[in-house]
């Protein structure tokens, strides 16, 4: 297999050993093979992996934090200096605009993330340090001491991608070395990022082997990255099935596992609220559903819409905006094939077509917008089958006959990243959302009013997370430092260690000023200091 591109491993860019195969990029909108070749690493490649980020990790666990803040600032402004780059290559393996997508909103939110975890570090704030001096415990989150192993998604090809996403972001935060395994449909993209974050690693005096690369893995490989007890943790953004499948090698092997897999985002649509602003909703919720070819976790793949005058004229709004769209192109062949598996459930278990033509006969993976509903009771009767998830530009209006029913229909629902509701400007909703809110509540990370949830806003207060099946565990978030970093993170104790033998941020003497929660209270000062 000459002519393969090469693999970040052991330190260094290196020719793949024994790969197990070969593959391409391609072009989503003719289905074409473009750039170079790709290797499959197999079970040899993937072992050397694993060793070379194991033998770096206790050396990377006792790394200046100002390096690795150094690294992740370095890293950020590689990527804007290669820029341009980047965004032409992302964009022929993906199809997603250059401008404003990739260029304006996805590189920059990328950079952020990264300059927001090296802030983290500076302060760090992701470390939780806290002192209790009447028991001589003190404790504060640390490195996991082993690897972890990022697994990036199709749909996000710099913000969740395994060399430069969040999770990655987080991972190298705790001082914790990282095999990306990116995604195969923009291996491009993820080795030209691999290459700025190498140099950025060198430049930083970080251990070399402290970041390995690999595109695609042999089927029966996997089990060595994922349940395997030499690795730490794991971060996986994909389908469900893909990760509960590793999440049960994981778990077999005691690594834990952090999955964010699928999600619906039910809306609510309140009388009041259409009844004020229905044609205005009706064009926000068409282009929040259809952005990006629908391939967004956060895709609004529910309406709950009430059965009323004001709920008809929406509902004949949104549908005449759907028939009237272009066909839309997914990322692969796969994905076309999954969305047409998934809208044939939904019909099969009663739902109906309200808008959205066949996908056209062309070269690429060209899908037509679709929008399906269904009555509420039928809703109620099977709700496990009418909630699959339908990843790409399609959606599924509920049509509610009453607050009762809207009410049992929240209650329906699993666990999801979000939920939102939009009432009326007056208040006259108010008392229905006030009735909604504590339903939704515990099924959903982030509870959204008057706004589609599309939009995932890099902020340390953002729940990019949810409860099963939207993830695999409620209590944490890909997005939003430092929050994400804790993922990634082991609690250490100590108890009874001498000041000279504590972690620096444990000790009394606090030069740098971290904000430490001392005997209850949150402080900057020395321990004893003022009492």
């Amino acid at each position: 297999m000459a002519g393969l591109q090469q693999v970040l491993v052991a330190g260094g860019w290196r020719d793949a050993v024994a790969p197990a195969g070969e593959f391409r990029a391609r072009d989503p909108s003719s289905g074409e093979a473009i750039g170079g070749a790709f290797p499959v690493s197999g079970h040899g490649e993937v072992e050397a992996a694993v060793a070379a980020a194991t033998a770096v990790a206790e050396a990377f666990s006792a790394a200046d934090p100002a390096r690795i803040a150094a690294f992740l600032d370095g890293y950020a402004d590689g990527i804007e200096a290669g820029a341009e780059a980047l965004v032409a290559l992302a964009h022929a393996e993906t199809g997603l605009p250059a401008s404003p997508r990739l260029r304006d909103v996805e590189l920059p939110r990328t950079t952020g993330q990264l300059r927001q975890a090296a802030r983290a570090v500076r302060d760090w704030s992701w470390a939780h340090p806290v002192v209790d001096t009447a028991t001589g415990l003190r404790a504060t989150f640390g490195p996991l001491g082993k690897p972890v192993v990022v697994f990036g998604p199709n749909n996000f090809p710099f913000a969740f991608n395994a060399i430069a996403g969040s999770d990655f972001a987080s991972a190298i935060a705790a001082r914790n070395p990282v095999i990306a395994k990116v995604h195969p449909l923009h291996p491009g993209t993820s080795q030209a990022l691999g290459r700025i974050a190498h140099a950025a690693l060198l430049a930083a005096g970080l251990p070399a082997g402290a970041i390995q690369l690999l595109y695609h893995v042999e089927p029966s490989a996997t089990p060595l990255l994922v349940g395997n007890a030499a690795i730490g943790g794991v971060g996986f953004t994909g389908s469900r099935a893909g990760g509960l499948a590793l999440k049960a090698l994981a778990d077999a092997a005691g690594v834990p596992f952090y999955a964010e897999m699928s999600s619906i985002n039910p809306v609510f649509l309140l009388d009041g609220a259409l009844a004020e602003r229905g044609a205005a909703l009706a064009q926000e919720f068409f282009a929040s559903c259809t952005m990006g070819s629908g391939q967004f976790c956060t895709n609004p793949g529910v309406l709950v819409v009430p059965r009323s005058e004001a709920g008809d004229a929406f509902v004949a709004a949104a549908a005449a905006r759907f028939d009237a769209a272009p066909a839309q192109a997914l990322f692969s062949d796969d994905g076309r094939r999954h969305l047409g598996d998934a809208l044939d459930a939904l019909l099969a278990a009663g739902a109906e077509r309200v808008a959205g033509a066949a996908d056209p006969d062309r070269s690429g993976w060209w899908v037509q917008p679709s929008l399906l509903s269904v009555d509420g009771e039928r809703f109620l009767a099977d709700p496990q089958r009418l909630q699959g998830e339908a990843f790409g530009p399609a959606s599924l209006v509920v049509r509610s006959d009453d607050a009762a029913q809207t009410q049992a229909i929240a209650r329906a629902f699993e666990g999801n990243l979000t939920a939102t509701l939009y009432r009326a400007g007056d208040g006259r909703d108010d008392a229905q959302a006030a009735a909604l809110i504590p339903l939704l509540r515990p099924r959903v990370g982030r509870l959204i009013v008057d706004r589609m949830p599309t939009g995932v806003a890099v902020s340390p207060a953002q729940n990019h997370g949810g409860p099963y099946p939207a993830t695999s565990h409620p209590g944490f978030t890909s997005v939003g430092m430092p929050g994400a970093i804790r993922r990634f993170a082991a609690l250490h104790s100590y108890d009874n260690v001498p000041d000279a033998l504590l972690p620096d941020v444990l000790r009394d003497r606090n030069p740098g000023g971290v904000w430490r929660l001392v005997d209850g209270q949150w402080r900057t000062d020395d321990v004893g200091a003022g009492t």
